[in-house]
């Protein structure tokens, strides 16, 4: 355990500006100053960040961790060791998983194994009905009382107006949010991507964008009636991203998040039949990836959310048709979005960060998380900036390998990664 972290460099009203910072016995923050002279007896506990940028460790409000029931793709140890490799100290699950945590044993022994087993804080959404597909909606009061933070059947829209309406009500009433995954599946039609250029020249079936907005559209009327705090996951077109910003000039209480994806790759990505590219929602138009980007400047979107979605090789080698959603980010998602938002784009560092820090533990009430201040814990990333790599799954401490950024050259790599002030991940 590190006692103490020198020569950093630390976001300071939007500056970078060198700092130590002391940790105590505790694995909290004791003292941040530009020079820190007590030392500690043994000089091991000593580590030289070497100017480099010292973050509150970042916070992913959605992965998916397969375990239980599909750790062929990701197991909590793997999951949570990748998201440290990342620099994301805290992270909250989805639950679709086998067996569905929808009744309170098999949550509450989830929120243990989270606990036990992860080298991170992963905290844990729950399903909003049993089973993620059926009617039935959990007890939304008693899985609060269990530790969930939120609920959702991500993988999944809640498909009746009753159901959703329902849930909101009572989530208003507990005051945790609705996580949706916006779709309406009588509009999918079997689409594997895009309904656009790339689908018609690969003859595969598309996914049309009315299919998102048309749900996130009924949803948030459904939000304006019950004063429910909605999420949207993973927005993914001009539509939605419209709705949003009107619902946010009404005063509705709604937030949402956009992936690194998203925001970096659109459908003219998609040069073959190569399952890496294909994600739920799938990659858009050219005009629905810029209106992501408006959306990120004018404050309509919130946060930055992986969506890391880990399969074995063998599924993604598949065709389009065949292969499952989903592509792996916790451990690509700090650099790229670096490299593009700000090295190459139009964003601070400070605004990255807030996406990926404060933003997130504000949104899902996560009040340890996402900050560097004296007397909390000392959850932290250290960041060489400055170094260029290109992006190698052999490096991956994921048990997925199905990224669509292989070979992509980024700059940002994770030297350091505390949870607790205690070593989660560090760079050899």
């Amino acid at each position: 355990m590190y006692q103490l972290i020198k020569n950093g460099q630390v976001l300071i009203d939007g500056q970078l500006q060198k700092r130590d910072i002391a940790i105590d016995s505790n694995g909290q923050i004791a003292a941040m100053a530009p020079t820190i002279t007590t030392l500690p007896a043994n000089p091991r506990a000593i580590y030289d960040a070497q100017n480099n940028f010292i973050s509150p460790g970042l916070i992913d409000s959605h992965v998916h961790f397969r375990d239980p029931g599909f750790t062929t793709k990701e197991t909590l140890q793997t999951g949570s060791a990748a998201a440290a490799h990342g620099g994301f100290t805290s992270v909250i699950a989805m639950p679709n998983l086998s067996p569905v945590p929808d009744n309170l044993p098999n949550f509450e022994q989830l929120i243990v194994r989270n606990q036990v087993e992860s080298s991170i804080h992963t905290y844990q959404f729950a399903p909003i009905t049993q089973g993620l597909v059926q009617p039935t909606l959990v007890n939304l009061s008693a899985f609060k009382a269990s530790g969930a933070v939120g609920f959702t059947n991500d993988g999944h829209g809640v498909q009746t107006a009753q159901t959703m309406y329902q849930a909101m009500q009572k989530a208003a009433q507990i005051g945790l949010p609705i996580v949706a995954h916006v779709e309406d599946e009588s509009l999918v039609n079997g689409g594997v991507i895009n309904a656009g250029p790339a689908a018609k020249r690969l003859s595969v079936p598309g996914i049309s964008n009315v299919s998102e907005s048309a749900q996130a559209a009924r949803d948030i009327e459904l939000a304006r009636a019950t004063g429910v705090h909605y999420h949207i996951c993973h927005i993914s077109t001009k539509e939605t991203v419209n709705l949003v910003r009107r619902a946010k000039q009404d005063g509705i209480n709604i937030t949402c998040e956009v992936t690194p994806h998203h925001l970096l790759l659109d459908e003219t990505a998609i040069t073959s039949d190569n399952a890496l590219f294909k994600m739920n929602p799938p990659l858009r138009s050219l005009a629905d990836r810029q209106a992501l980007w408006c959306g990120l400047i004018d404050g309509t979107i919130d946060i930055i959310a992986t969506d890391h979605a880990p399969h074995t090789t063998s599924e993604k080698q598949q065709s389009l048709l065949h292969a499952p959603f989903g592509i792996v980010g916790s451990e690509t998602a700090f650099s790229l979005l670096y490299t593009t938002l700000v090295v190459n784009g139009p964003f601070s560092l400070a605004q990255l960060i807030s996406w990926l820090t404060a933003k997130p533990a504000n949104i899902f009430k996560l009040p340890q998380a996402g900050q560097l201040a004296v007397g909390q814990p000392a959850d932290i990333a250290v960041f060489n900036l400055n170094d260029t790599t290109t992006i190698d799954t052999t490096t991956f401490l994921s048990k997925g390998h199905n990224t669509p950024f292989l070979g992509t050259k980024v700059q940002g790599t994770t030297m350091l990664t505390l949870v607790t002030g205690q070593t989660a991940y560090q760079k050899e």
